[in-house]
C-alpha cells in the first residue's frame, strides 16, 4: 500500500519529471511518475520545488570535539540542509576508530543520537594491526582514511609510508577506498616556521604556510605507494587542478585512483574572501587564491569523484585567534552544501542542469563510491531519502539553527533555493522550519559492495 506521495519537479538519473510524483511504501520508493499519482494515505504537493535525492555528504566530522554525542547536532544540521546520509570521518575525540569495540560504540551512538543515516570510515594507528583492519571491514566501514600530516599525535596521527603500504596491501581485494589527508609534514612545518619568524601570522598567509607543493608531494607519494598494490587510493580533498590531473594520470595507467572536491573550494577565493573572513575560512588544505574557476572546470571535465562538505563545526572561539596558526582548521558546511552548490551551478548552467548536476555529484556519485546500496537516487526500490529545494531565494543565517555553532563562512550568502523539507526513508525529519526527526531514527549504513 502506498503510504506517501510527494509531488514536485522530480530529479531522476534519467532526467527531470515536471509535475512528477514519488510514491513511498515501507520507507522505500515504490514508483515514480508524472501526471495522476497513486492514491495514498498522505500526499504532499511541493508545487514548483525540486525533489532531489537526499544528499550523501561523504566527509563530515561529527565526533571530533565532543565525542560521539556530536552525532546529534551534526545530523540535525544535515537534515536542515537536505542531507540524508553522512559519511563520518574516524578522528573522534578522544580516540579514533581503529578497533571493532570503538566502532561498535560509535554505531551505538548513531542509534541513540542521529536523525539521519550514517556510514562510517575507519582508520589505523601508526603501527597498523591487520586483525583490527579486518574486523573493521567485517563490521561494514565504507572506507579507511589516514593522514600524511599529524594534527594530533593520538586522535589524528601521521601514518608513515611503511604503515600506509601495510594498510594498502590489507585492503587489496576488498573494494574499500583508502582516503588520504594529503599534506607533507616537513614542507608545512618548514613553511610555517619561516612565516612565524618573519612575523607573518595573518589569515592571508595561511595558503603560503601550506603551499601547493605540500599537497602535490603527499599526493604523488601516496599514489605511487598504491600503484605497487591493487588497492584503491583516494584523495579526500584537493585544492588545485594539478592534483586532479595527477590522479587522472594514475587512472590512465590502470590504477584505482580517485579524488574528491570539497564544496568550499568551489564557492570561495582566498584572495577575496580570506581578508574578510579570516580564521572562519581556515581549512586544510587551504582555499587558494585564483583557483575557483579552474576547479569548476575539473567538475565539468569529470575528474572529480563527488563533492563533500568536510563539515567541522568548531566553536567560534577556536576560529578567532589573533594568529591564523592558532585557529582551528575546518568549518561547518552541512546546512549550506546543497543550496550553495545548486545556486553556483545554476549561475553557470541554468536551473535544470544544476538540478541534475547536484543530484549526480552530491547524491548518486558518493552513494556508489561508498557502496551504500539503496541510497543516492530517486528510483524504485531505493530508500525514500528526499531533499525538497524550493525556488525561494533567501539569505543564509548561521544563527537560525539553535543546535549549530552560531557562525559560518556562508553567513549572509544569498542562495537561489531553500531546503524546505527533508525525508529520510519516507519520514519527514525537517519541515522547512525545524527538525522534526527524533534522535535515534538515523541508522548505521554499512558498505554493501
Amino acid at each position: 500500500m502506498t503510504e506517501l506521495v510527494l509531488r514536485g519537479r522530480v530529479v531522476t538519473p534519467s532526467g527531470i519529471i515536471d509535475n512528477g510524483w514519488i510514491a513511498v511504501a515501507g520507507g522505500t520508493i515504490s514508483a515514480v511518475g508524472n501526471g495522476n499519482s497513486p492514491s495514498a494515505a498522505e500526499t504532499q504537493d511541493f508545487g514548483p520545488a525540486w525533489l532531489l535525492p537526499g544528499a550523501v555528504d561523504g566527509q563530515t566530522h561529527a565526533g571530533s570535539q565532543i565525542g560521539f554525542p556530536g552525532m546529534a547536532p551534526t545530523t540535525k544540521a544535515a537534515v536542515i540542509g537536505g542531507v540524508t546520509t553522512i559519511v563520518d570521518m574516524p578522528y573522534d575525540h578522544p580516540i579514533p576508530v581503529t578497533t571493532a569495540p570503538v566502532l561498535r560504540e560509535k554505531v551505538s551512538a548513531i542509534h541513540q543520537y542521529a536523525v539521519c543515516d550514517v556510514a562510517l570510515y575507519g582508520t589505523v594507528p601508526p603501527k597498523p594491526d591487520p586483525a583490527d583492519i579486518r574486523a573493521l571491514i567485517d563490521l561494514g566501514v565504507c572506507a579507511f582514511k589516514i593522514s600524511s600530516f599529524e594534527a594530533h599525535p593520538d586522535r589524528f596521527p601521521r601514518i608513515d609510508n611503511a604503515a600506509t603500504l601495510t594498510l594498502l596491501q590489507a585492503l587489496e581485494g576488498t573494494g574499500l577506498p583508502l582516503g588520504l589527508h594529503n599534506e607533507d609534514q616537513e614542507i608545512v612545518a618548514h613553511a610555517t616556521k619561516l612565516l612565524k619568524e618573519a612575523g607573518k601570522s595573518g589569515a592571508e598567509f595561511h595558503s603560503q604556510s601550506r603551499p601547493p607543493v605540500a599537497e602535490l608531494a603527499a599526493t604523488s607519494t601516496f599514489l605511487q605507494l598504491a600503484a605497487s598494490t591493487e588497492a584503491h587510493a583516494h584523495i579526500v580533498h584537493i585544492s588545485i587542478p594539478e592534483g586532479f590531473e595527477m590522479v587522472k594520470a594514475y587512472r590512465a595507467h590502470g590504477r584505482q585512483a580517485t579524488a574528491e572536491m570539497c564544496v568550499h573550494y568551489l564557492l570561495f577565493d582566498a584572495g577575496a574572501d580570506m581578508p574578510r573572513l579570516k580564521g572562519l575560512l581556515k581549512v586544510n588544505p587551504p582555499i587558494r587564491p585564483g583557483q575557483r574557476e579552474a576547479l569548476w572546470q575539473v567538475l565539468e571535465d569529470g575528474l572529480c569523484s563527488f563533492v563533500s562538505s568536510d563539515h567541522s563545526a568548531w566553536p567560534l572561539e577556536r576560529k578567532t585567534s589573533a594568529s591564523i596558526f592558532d585557529a582551528a582548521a575546518g568549518m561547518p558546511g552541512l546546512e549550506t552544501m546543497l543550496p550553495a552548490f545548486f545556486t553556483a551551478a545554476a549561475k553557470r548552467k541554468g536551473d535544470a542542469d544544476a538540478a541534475l548536476m547536484t543530484a549526480d555529484y552530491l547524491s548518486d556519485r558518493p552513494a556508489r563510491f561508498f557502496g551504500l546500496s539503496g541510497k543516492g537516487r530517486i528510483a524504485p526500490a531505493f530508500d525514500a531519502d528526499i531533499a525538497v529545494l524550493a525556488p525561494d531565494p533567501y539569505v543564509y543565517d548561521a544563527g537560525a539553527n539553535p543546535d549549530g555553532p552560531g557562525w559560518s563562512a556562508y553567513d549572509g550568502m544569498a542562495f537561489s533555493v531553500r531546503p524546505s523539507a527533508t525525508f529520510v526513508r519516507g519520514r519527514m525529519v525537517f519541515d522547512g522550519m525545524a527538525v522534526t526527526g527524533t534522535p535515534g531514527y538515523g541508522c548505521y549504513v554499512p558498505r554493501h559492495g
